[in-house]
């Protein structure tokens, strides 16, 4: 299971996302919003750390 910062750094990272795709994410329930909504913020998320990732291999190799 994840640590305690980690699990924060994800929280703040899934609002952030949130906020840049325009889902009106809030702290608690969200079943206002629909699974089309919520999977965005989900597959984006994963998008921008495969490229964090990606990034970062690309940059050790050049060492």
């Amino acid at each position: 299971m994840a640590n305690r910062s980690t699990k924060n750094s994800l929280e703040r990272f899934k609002y952030e996302v949130a906020d840049e795709l325009g889902v009106p994410l809030t702290d608690g329930y969200n079943g206002n919003l629909t699974a089309k909504q919520n999977g965005s913020v989900g597959g984006y998320m994963v998008k921008k750390m495969i490229e964090a990732q990606e990034k970062q291999m690309a940059g050790s190799k050049n060492r």
